[in-house]
């Protein structure tokens, strides 16, 4: 197989899925109307309600949802093969992730910008309410250990990547200023300045790395999982402009010129898929992936093809900024669609690699000398990288080994493996932390949220002890998480925790469309919802039962089954919703059906 073939084959469905059935979604199904007016323009405060330049949206919202999922999530499914990730990735992104995405921010601006949690209260009732804040919130914290954990994983005693990433801060606080103040509205000028300084951080990496400047910037997994939660404290309480949207969409630039630049280098090198469409790991009983291809396939892939994490962007951060419902479509089908993209080539990146290599880097190595493979490639691929990259579980490395393997052998890059091996390791930490500062952001409203029911003053998103405050306690309790756990603990827990937000947010939306008499199109949300909703719960289950109790993990146990109990609580009153609205005993909901302020 290939890899020419695969891109070329994403590129055309995907974007075909944008044009005929994302289309479909924002006339038919939506109706999106460009003349109503947003939470963004209606409640306009400078901070958190900011009308935002439509690509600048664009760029942070795909920089907020393409975090570790689209990256790491397709890298450790590769152990079942590359035939089953690359199907659910392309019909999974267009028919449930994209759908997801589009139908939950529709909901979010036609609620006033409201979080998913307060969208179900008011949809569903308070009990649903309170359940989705509950289930939300403790998804949330599992999520961001996990994003955060591969950032971890993929930076320590990393100064050239540790230095590229951090430089980012800086450039985006400029960025802020620069828009908002030195020269407002000059977004292609900006632009300009700040992906050049970007990049200029990228090729000072190495001289930083050599210098006398290295030990400054060369942390291990205590310090930098310490070092995260502050950043993201700091970029969940600072105004929406200063740090967070500027980053992100600067941030974007080089993920999806990173992504071309790959498709580009796998038309030109390309490479062969040496791992067998189909491994004998389907049936379960692989070093990576502790189950079968159903149901933990759909769970390890996650982000790529959906992800409830992006409902709490859709309903958190993007929302605020639209300046026209029309702009729905393009952030949320599309985003999607562009990530599942990413993953896709992520996918082709680490099978390019020849099984016994990829085996080697995710797996431990007694559990690697028990699959009885030879190493092909890797020493030598490990002495051009100039470190040893055996042993390195979790996906990042075995992607940025992959990635590195592609662009060294386009004409003229020979001999720079380790430049662009480095240089991967920067690009995902990017994207990943793009999730986290966004992340953590909507984490502090969500516990605004429900910290005013207890202190009304913490409701008020402008009351700055509030704001710190939930800010240091999202970030602390997804960073406690980060500091004792490691990949093999957290990234399954991620997974399940993710696809059941997901099923959630789409009886949700399901509910929406209902409401809107849309009865007739709910079918496009309901389909996607019931296969992850069962999915999931299998997965759930069998993590707790053959993973988690057998090893005395009780409190990864207990956290699965309060999800799980949480969300279908969540699903059944969906349901019940549903038939009270068929049989006419609800009347149509006036927050999805009227625009205030109009």
């Amino acid at each position: 197989m290939n890899g020419i073939s695969l891109v070329i084959v994403a590129a055309l469905v995907l974007t075909l899925a944008y044009r005929f059935y994302g289309a479909f979604m924002a006339a038919k199904v939506l109706t999106l109307d460009p003349n109503r007016t947003t939470p963004a323009v209606r409640h306009n405060d400078g901070r958190d309600y900011v009308p935002t330049n439509k690509w600048v949206t664009f760029g942070h919202h795909f920089a907020a949802i393409a975090g570790a999922g689209p990256l790491v999530g397709p890298v450790l499914a590769a152990q079942f093969g590359y035939l089953p990730g690359t199907i659910w990735l392309l019909i999974g992104a267009v028919f449930a992730g994209a759908v997801h995405d589009m139908v939950i921010l529709f909901a979010s601006v036609r609620h006033d910008g409201l979080s998913v949690a307060e969208i179900a209260k008011k949809e569903l009732g308070k009990a649903s309410g309170l359940a989705t804040s509950i289930a939300v919130l403790f998804i949330l914290i599992i999520t961001m250990a996990g994003l955060a954990i591969a950032v971890v994983n993929a930076l320590y005693d990393s100064p050239w990547g540790t230095f590229t990433v951090a430089v980012t801060i800086p450039i985006a606080i400029f960025v802020g200023i620069y828009l908002r103040y030195l020269r407002p509205g000059r977004i292609g000028e900006a632009s300009f300045i700040g992906v050049t300084l970007v990049l200029l951080g990228v090729f000072v990496g190495p001289m930083v790395q050599e210098s006398w400047l290295a030990p400054y910037f060369t942390f291990n997994r205590t310090q930098l999982s310490i070092m995260l939660a502050v950043y993201g404290f700091v970029a969940a309480a600072l105004p929406v402009w200063l740090l967070l949207a500027p980053r992100d969409y600067l941030s974007t630039y080089m993920k999806i010129g990173t992504i071309l630049a790959l498709a580009l280098g796998i038309l030109i090198v390309q490479p062969e898929i040496h791992m067998p469409a189909l491994t004998p790991f389907i049936n379960g009983g692989g070093p990576i992936i502790p189950g079968p291809v159903w149901p933990f396939m759909f769970i390890t892939i996650a982000c790529g093809a959906i992800s409830g994490f992006h409902a709490l962007i859709s309903t958190g951060t993007t929302p605020k900024m639209l300046t026209s419902e029309a702009e729905i479509k393009a952030v949320g089908f599309g985003g999607m669609l562009v990530e599942s993209f990413v993953a896709l080539m992520a996918l082709i990146a680490a099978t390019s690699l020849f099984p016994a290599d990829y085996f080697a880097i995710n797996t431990s190595p007694a559990v690697f000398a028990k699959l009885g493979m030879q190493i092909n490639e890797l020493d030598a691929l490990s002495q051009m990288v100039g470190e040893n990259v055996a042993g390195r579980p979790g996906g990042a490395v075995s992607l940025a080994v992959g990635m590195a393997h592609i662009f060294s052998k386009i004409p003229g890059m020979q001999g720079l493996l380790s430049f662009w091996y480095h240089f991967a390791i920067m690009f995902e930490a990017l994207f990943i932390l793009t999730t986290i500062d966004a992340g953590t952001r909507v984490g502090r409203y969500l516990l605004q949220e429900l910290g005013g029911m207890v202190y009304k003053p913490l409701k008020d998103v402008h009351w700055t002890p509030g704001i710190v405050i939930t800010s240091a306690a999202i970030s602390f309790a997804w960073g406690y998480l980060v500091y004792g756990g490691s990949i093999s603990t957290i990234w399954p827990l991620f997974g399940v925790a993710n696809q059941l937000l997901a099923s959630m947010s789409l009886a949700i939306g399901t509910t929406v469309l209902f409401r809107m008499g849309k009865g007739r199109y709910t079918w496009t949300t309901i389909i996607p919802m019931c296969f992850l909703a069962i999915t999931t719960v299998a997965a759930g289950y069998l993590n707790i039962t053959t993973n988690y109790l057998p090893k005395s993990n009780y409190l990864l146990a207990a956290a699965s089954g309060i999800m799980i109990v949480l969300v279908v609580f969540v699903i059944s009153d969906a349901v019940r919703t549903w038939i009270k609205i068929a049989n006419g005993e609800q009347a149509l909901s006036k927050p999805a059906n009227s625009t205030p302020g109009n």
